[in-house]
């Protein structure tokens, strides 16, 4: 399976060698993490002109479908291929440039060396100006935990000229951790709000495609109204803060580097 994902990636080269577009590329555990957790900037950046690219390391098929493995005659590939269309389905809404399935199986997730430079390989590909994956910690599933900390040394490795000299290098995008669902046990503090709310019924459209988790769809509402709160009050409070109906969070991993502040 990854090696037929990875004829994908051959076609992704040499897209991306001709494009002069804006990049992002979002590294989630599961097939619906990029939905709940950072669908609005997907929609929002492509709405911009950035090609983004979703890269889903499992379909979530064990520890993320009770609902599919409570019907009868359920096998493990007839959830993986709901999951998967699902998650087309979503990116399809959100108008994603791109969706890579790595199908390397959660619960746990396990991401060995080949397919770390799988990752590295994409991450050099793309060149993404910024990238998104999980919050550091997550004591209820350390897929998310261990899908952050591959970013990080991907991301690192992809940045090393002594890998694969003649590649071209990465330079150094942010890397945004976007919300977790226990948010206040994880140790995350977001310092970023992003205003989706022009791009809200994109999002939508793409959480009503995830059958599969039906009781999230009123959560990651609610926090997408309760995130817009926290956008007004940064962008003025009671003196003028911009009007935000839907907003989504996240926590930067490095430095921000400005020229003036």
């Amino acid at each position: 399976m990854l090696f037929l994902q990875w004829r994908r990636l051959i076609r992704l080269r040499e897209i991306c060698t001709v494009t002069e577009n804006k990049t992002a590329l979002i590294l989630s555990a599961h097939a619906a993490d990029f939905v709940w957790r950072c669908g609005g900037a997907i929609a929002l950046h492509q709405k911009l002109g950035y090609e983004v690219t979703i890269a889903c390391m499992s379909y979530g098929e064990r520890g993320e479908s009770a609902k599919l493995w409570k019907q009868s005659g359920m096998t493990l590939e007839k959830v993986k291929h709901n999951r998967k269309s699902e998650a087309e389905k979503a990116a399809e809404a959100l108008n994603a440039h791109d969706i890579i399935f790595f199908d390397l199986g959660d619960y746990p997730l396990e991401i060995d060396k080949e397919a770390k430079l799988k990752i590295v390989e994409l991450i050099r590909t793309i060149q993404p100006n910024f990238m998104m994956s999980h919050s550091k910690y997550d004591q209820y599933n350390t897929d998310h935990m261990l899908m952050t900390k591959v970013a990080i040394e991907t991301r690192m490795i992809a940045q090393a000229w002594g890998h694969n000299p003649g590649e071209t290098v990465l330079g150094a995008p942010q890397l945004y951790l976007f919300e977790p669902h226990q948010t206040e046990q994880m140790g995350w503090k977001p310092d970023v709000f992003l205003d989706i709310t022009e791009v809200w019924e994109n999002k939508q459209r793409a959480i009503e495609c995830m059958e599969g988790q039906h009781h999230l769809w009123n959560y990651y509402t609610n926090l997408a109204e309760n995130r817009a709160n926290h956008f007004r009050r940064n962008s003025g409070g009671m003196a003028g803060g911009r009007i935000a109906k839907y907003a989504e969070a996240f926590e930067s991993m490095y430095p921000i580097c400005r020229d003036e502040l």
